[in-house]
């Protein structure tokens, strides 16, 4: 029984994740089962990692990878390298004796790095850089043949009539784009033309046997085009002829009528009329003769001629006047061949090539020519796919083990050395945020996004013309002043600075600090957004009545009389209403004396009482805050932007921590606290002050605290100890 590779996990995110960090491990990651995975798909674009290596993992071109790939990729990259260990290792310049010669595709490889440095002018060089591979590859595609199989019409250079078949064949067939990005023909299309061009002869070949001696091609088509456009006409005249033959009796009926002209007469009548056309061709005598140029029916007069001139002349040699049935059968039986003939015609894009340009195409030599280009352009295939091996062999060597820390595991992540899928950093808000992903469509990802319980904040970010969306996930702090329209700064990967505005938000919480506060900031913004409605309706009402008066003031009589003195005597104030003002004073007085008391008789669970308070406004939103921090989940997010996340990937508050960091002074700084700016608040602290010592000298007597340097008259209930110390001194 085969032993199984030892692996080593770490745990992250409360998931299993496996250890990516030597050869072997690249060598037996297919042995690894796939429920360990951590991602089961990745796109190849939106992620901070080179396509162009990703464009080679990618074998069906459907811009993801899948585990199957990778697996391939690790297995073509540790076939051609002696150990494995040097795909660990990384770096973009690759030894020539790591290379595994042992194998034919080994060897070749080897063979290749050999013959491009040596066309590099370093031909003892031991080691061969992606560089000079890729200045390879631009100067193979720049030749006349760089083995790409296209040819287009500059392969053919001084040759114009090769490179005018090579255009033709390029616009009929379409047109394949070369490693150079110009576009030609590959042998596929050359050799379909040549086909298509040989069945054209061969087809060309066949009407002499199939017994249609009308040439050339188009002639014979347009006859039978000719027929097939009167043929029902022709024989519905001809059926009358007999029929009248059989019985003189049916000539009237058969020909248009008195009343049915008159009909005709009371219409606009052309040649085109439906009416006119449905007449017989000619009139019905008896006699089997069609009239070919005179007594027609005007409707079908230019078919006839048609026919006449495309059909019968050629078939009878004669220039017909009347055509008999006899005659017209021979025609018909006589284009039936040619019609079967024309049945057979290949389908090609070639169009209507006549039998002369077939034997000039097929005897002018070019078909060699062609080949011959397709077959130099191919001895240089080899040198082309050889090279590219060699691309992607250095390729993986650079960047496979990265890739396996950001797919199979995200160690890159959790080790906080950015993952492929962080596209950089967001500032906003006097935080920084390092879990920032870039989407395609903010409305479409949120639908999946929002399942992840994470505060996420959708920014546009532009920069010199460009534009972009991302999600940023603030992990901790408070959310008080982020709201849509505020702007940051997003610095990418490569350094770049974007100017970040919110377009959207998802709300959750961030922390479970924040979630207590969360109920009494709702409570003041609450009553301060009351009293701003309260005060704004009543701004509007003395505006309003302002308006009134000074309207009044200038529309108003100038020889108004005074009002009379009663009425412009003071108001006296109603007492009644200050009585009720004064009861409900005193109400409103006596309850909070009440629950005071009641509160101050709690004696020492005053604080447990606080605490209850505390937790029955807090104690909800907290509880809420830590069930949603625990289902707090990268994989959501991912899955939105195009992943698919095989573990639960959690968020949780130490990581949070890191990944949403707020400003902080440093430690080495000096620093003055005198702000001159600063609000002054001396009489409200004051009172402030002065409310707690009186709160905290009532608790102190309630609790007998002050007792041994109080009067016993001035004591709370005192003891009866006290009372008989009092009654001595007396």
């Amino acid at each position: 029984m085969q032993q199984q590779y030892e692996w080593q996990f770490f745990r992250a995110g409360d998931v299993d994740q496996v250890v990516i960090r030597t050869g072997q491990d690249i060598a037996h990651i297919g042995e690894l089962d796939k429920k360990l995975w951590v991602a089961l798909a990745c796109p190849t674009r939106g992620i901070e990692f080179d396509s162009a290596t990703l464009d080679l993992i990618d074998e069906s071109k459907d811009g993801r990878i899948r585990p199957p790939e990778l697996v391939a990729a690790c297995e073509w990259a540790v076939a051609r390298v002696r150990d494995p260990q040097v795909l660990a290792d990384g770096g973009d310049v690759l030894q020539l004796v790591s290379i595994n010669d042992a194998t034919e595709n080994g060897a070749l490889l080897l063979a290749e790095a050999r013959r491009v440095l040596e066309l590099a002018g370093e031909p003892q060089a031991q080691a061969i850089t992606l560089a000079q591979v890729q200045e390879r590859l631009a100067s193979l595609q720049a030749l006349r043949f760089n083995g790409d199989g296209v040819v287009s019409a500059a392969t053919a250079e001084d040759d114009e009539a090769l490179a005018g078949l090579i255009a033709r064949i390029q616009e009929l067939y379409g047109a394949v784009d070369g490693h150079d990005g110009v576009p030609g023909i590959d042998r596929p299309r050359a050799e379909a033309f040549w086909a298509d061009v040989q069945s054209l002869q061969d087809w060309f070949g066949k009407a002499a046997e199939l017994g249609c001696h009308l040439q050339p091609r188009a002639l014979a088509l347009a006859a039978a085009e000719a027929v097939n456009a009167v043929q029902a006409k022709v024989d519905d005249f001809f059926a009358r002829t007999r029929l009248v033959e059989f019985d003189a009796n049916a000539k009237a009926p058969l020909n248009p009528t008195e009343e049915g002209y008159a009909a005709l007469g009371a219409q606009v009548l052309s040649n085109a009329s439906e009416a006119l056309a449905a007449l017989p061709l000619a009139a019905v005598t008896g006699e089997r003769n069609l009239p070919l140029v005179h007594g027609v029916n005007p409707a079908w007069a230019a078919a006839l001629q048609t026919l006449h001139e495309q059909a019968i002349q050629p078939v009878f040699g004669d220039a017909l006047m009347v055509l008999t049935e006899e005659q017209w059968d021979q025609l018909k039986a006589m284009l039936a061949h040619c019609q079967h003939w024309l049945a057979e015609c290949p389908a090609t894009p070639l169009g209507a090539l006549s039998e002369v340009e077939v034997q000039e195409l097929l005897g002018s030599g070019l078909q060699d020519a062609l080949t011959q280009l397709l077959d130099h352009d191919d001895a240089e295939k080899e040198h082309s796919l050889q090279a590219r091996a060699l691309e992607k062999l250095i390729r993986l060597q650079r960047d496979l083990l990265s890739l396996l820390n950001n797919f199979v595991s995200f160690s890159s992540f959790y080790r906080r050395e950015g993952a492929a899928f962080q596209a950089g950093t967001l500032f906003l808000d006097g935080r920084s945020c390092d879990l920032t992903v870039e989407v395609a469509d903010a409305a479409a990802h949120s639908v999946l996004a929002a399942m992840a319980k994470t505060y996420l904040a959708y920014c546009e970010c532009k920069r010199e013309g460009q534009k972009k969306i991302i999600v940023a996930a603030f992990t901790a702090g408070d959310v008080d002043f982020l709201f849509v329209g505020r702007n940051g700064v997003f610095y990418d990967r490569a350094g770049n600075d974007w100017d970040a505005t919110i377009i959207k938000l998802i709300d959750n919480p961030t922390s479970i600090g924040q979630a207590f506060s969360s109920p009494y900031k709702k409570f003041v913004r609450m009553i301060e957004e009351q009293v701003a409605k309260h005060a704004a309706a009543k701004n509007d009402v003395v505006n309003a009545s302002l308006s009134d008066n000074a309207n009044k003031l200038v529309t108003g009589p100038k020889d108004l009389a005074p009002a009379p003195a009663a009425a412009s005597a003071p108001r006296k104030t109603d007492v009644g209403t200050v009585a009720a003002i004064g009861v409900a004073l005193g109400s409103l007085s006596a309850v909070m004396v009440g629950i005071f008391g009641k509160f101050i008789e709690l004696g020492p669970w005053i604080p447990v009482a606080i605490l209850g308070i505390v937790l029955a406004i807090s104690g909800p939103s907290m509880l809420i805050a830590w069930l949603k921090l625990r289902q707090r989940s990268l994989g959501p997010i991912l899955d939105a932007s195009g992943w698919a996340i095989n573990g639960r990937m959690n968020i949780n508050l130490g990581l949070g921590r890191s990944l949403s960091q707020t400003a902080k002074v440093p430690s080495n700084a000096k620093r003055s606290y005198a702000d001159p700016y600063a609000d002054k608040h001396g009489v409200r602290n004051t009172l402030c002050v002065l409310g707690l010592v009186v709160v905290a000298m009532l608790l102190a007597w309630r609790m007998h605290w002050v007792d041994a340097v109080l009067p016993v008259s001035w004591q709370h209930a005192p003891t009866a100890s006290a009372q008989a110390a009092a009654q001595e001194k007396s």
